[in-house]
């Protein structure tokens, strides 16, 4: 009975970094899946925010519609 606290220490010691370990890795697979599905844009999306923003005219986004097709 003497060497229970100890062992409930034991556990303790390896749980606590565990645990750590696996809220970073469950931060850095969140963060990866968020920049993987913003990078997952067609061309033709990304031409047309483009020309809703107004960084390009129409002419532009006619030529460049033309060359992504």
């Amino acid at each position: 009975m003497m060497h229970y606290p100890y062992w409930r220490m034991g556990w303790g010691m390896w749980f606590i970094p565990l645990l750590v370990i696996l809220v970073i890795y469950l931060l850095i697979k969140n963060n990866s899946q968020t920049k993987s599905e913003q990078g997952s844009e067609t061309p033709m999306e990304i031409l047309k925010k483009r020309y809703a923003k107004g960084e390009i005219t129409k002419e532009q986004f006619e030529e460049m519609k033309k060359d992504i097709s």
